[in-house]
């Protein structure tokens, strides 16, 4: 392999030059269905050495003679809390450190500690110790990633140390071993200058060093950088928003049980690097229109042709977790519905053609209960009659509602279902002009559609789903299927492409690369709708199709 600056240049294989070259893809996350726990599985004789020495020797130095539990070490460590008047010493083994954590709570109670007991010896009698002392370093809680606990060392290393566990230096190793108090001692509370001195004490009871030998310890270096409120530079949920989305596929294909423990590896279709220009772009726009982190946004980006979603943000704050505006905040999508109206009357080309002429002039609907229905142009204007392409470049409401209304709610509905737009069939007037409440992910699906010539193709997240084994259990191919007729939507791609150059769309005109017309070849862009905290607002990326809330014609 043959570098040119920060770049590959060149790949090589033994008979010559390769065709293709695989790299392993970014670990983005893990998906620990059932519990708010994560954890990276070891084995035993994957693990370094000097870790199993640690544990034994700190936490339990009979662990390899005893049956689970011992007497005498619970009655010495009760005489100890009984002198303190508190809990200082505690006098369960490592089985019975496993059986608490795996099985029961942390209540201090002496029905939970027989329990307990009893559980211990059973567990002794049907595994072997390696057994035991695997699952316990797969097991031991070692901190907190917001919401998500971390379990095990495999984990706690990378959250840590930001490195894998084999990698780790012996008193990197010494400050994870003892569990609950090596992630105490990462807290800005503790982490203080007698931290590299109590790492070298624990590196002196893995290796049995007498303590005039210890050692100068180095002091380790933490993935947070020592910093308990700053988050590491691993972390189990880097994308949550994207995750989020992949967690509902998967819960689709697998049942829970194949998620909690199957061992599965999931590839998706991630791009780090348009992830990252969508986060910056929609955190860019909501600061300019507004300053006080009030304002609320999501960006879905997908690739027109295949569906295949390459990033989505769910919050302003990109890494924080919680509500997913981007799948599950509906508002009313406004003038984005127009497109499947104009398709609707586009694909009559007997009555209907891009220089059509309708009527924008004042209209007045009756509805029931006595109610009437008068639509607005943005403007506050009436235009007369104008050519079907112009109500679409200007968005003119009256026009597009008067040509909906000459259509047919149901034909209109027709078109929306085929979009694939839940509650299409209940149209009323007013959602031709986009009272209509659909999600950004459910307006990308439509306007991938449009982007694609008119063929479907559902938005996905998971490439392939591996075994544990590497066998290959899912792996998605190219699945299109056409839904709407490729003529009327080129025609409607060609009028959707004029805003690009005239109205609302012109800055969009300096941003597209080597003077193209296609909207959907835009660079990131997002929109927003001021004064709601709850706002939606999306993008219009690279060779993808956009999800995009605005509060003015699009």
């Amino acid at each position: 392999m043959r570098f040119a600056g920060a770049g590959i240049a060149a790949v090589d294989a033994a008979g010559g030059g390769a065709a293709l070259a695989r790299i392993e893809p970014e670990r983005i996350g893990r998906v620990y269905a059932g519990r708010r726990a994560d954890r990276v599985l070891v084995r035993l004789e994957d693990v370094p050495p000097e870790l199993p020495r640690a544990l034994i020797a700190v936490e339990d130095r009979d662990f390899r003679s005893h049956h689970g539990v011992q007497p005498l070490a619970i009655a010495r460590a009760a005489l100890a809390n009984l002198r303190a008047g508190r809990t200082v010493q505690g006098g369960s083994t490592l089985t019975q450190q496993l059986v608490k954590n795996f099985f029961l709570s942390n209540e201090r109670t002496l029905r939970r500690k027989f329990t307990e007991a009893l559980m211990a010896l059973s567990l002794e009698l049907h595994y072997s110790k390696e057994q035991i002392l695997e699952a316990y370093i797969n097991e031991v809680y070692l901190g907190q990633d917001g919401d998500r606990a971390i379990h095990g060392f495999g984990l706690g290393a990378r959250f840590w140390f930001d490195r894998p566990l084999e990698e780790l230096r012996l008193h990197e190793l010494a400050l994870l071993g003892r569990p609950g108090e090596g992630a105490v001692l990462l807290r800005p509370a503790r982490a203080s200058r007698n931290v590299p001195a109590r790492a070298a004490t624990r590196r002196c009871a893995c290796s049995r060093a007498p303590a005039r030998s210890r050692p100068r310890a180095s002091r380790p270096r933490c993935a947070g950088r020592w910093a308990w409120s700053r988050a590491p530079r691993w972390r189990c949920t880097a994308y949550p928003a994207y995750l989020d989305l992949v967690r509902r596929q998967l819960a689709e294909q697998y049942p829970a049980e194949a998620l909690r423990g199957g061992g599965l590896r999931v590839y998706t279709h991630l791009e780090p690097g348009v992830q990252a220009a969508a986060e910056q772009a929609l955190a860019t726009r909501l600061a300019r229109l507004d300053g006080d982190d009030v304002l609320q946004g999501a960006v879905v980006v997908a690739d027109s042709d295949s569906g295949a979603l390459q990033a989505l943000v769910g919050d302003r704050a990109a890494r924080r977790s919680g509500y997913n505006r981007a799948l599950d905040a509906r508002r009313p999508v406004g003038s984005l519905v127009k497109p499947a109206v104009y398709v609707t009357a586009l694909a009559r080309p007997e009555r209907y053609t891009l220089v059509t002429p309708l009527r924008d002039e004042p209209l007045r609907v009756e509805l029931d209960g006595g109610r009437s229905w008068s639509p607005r142009n943005y403007d506050g204007r009436f235009h007369g009659r104008v050519p079907l392409i112009e109500a679409l470049v200007h968005s003119y409401n009256v026009a597009s509602a008067r040509l909906g209304l000459d259509l047919g709610l149901g034909q209109v509905a027709a078109t929306l279902e085929r979009l694939r737009l839940p509650g299409a069939a209940g149209l009323v007037p007013a959602d031709l002009l986009g009272a209509l409440s659909l999600t950004p992910l459910e307006v990308t699906r439509m306007y991938q559609t449009l982007a694609a010539g008119g063929f479907d193709a559902p938005l996905r997240t998971i490439a392939a789903v591996h075994a544990a084994d590497g066998t290959t259990l899912d792996r998605s191919g190219l699945e299109v299927r056409p839904v709407l007729d490729p003529g009327p939507v080129f025609l409607l791609d060609t009028a959707l492409a004029r805003v690009a150059h005239r109205r609302y769309g012109r800055a969009l005109a300096s941003l597209l690369p080597g003077g193209r017309s296609r909207a959907r070849r835009a660079r990131p862009m997002t929109c927003a709708i001021p004064g709601s905290p709850a706002s939606t607002a999306g993008a219009s990326p690279s060779s993808g199709s956009a999800a995009t809330t605005t509060g003015r014609p699009a």
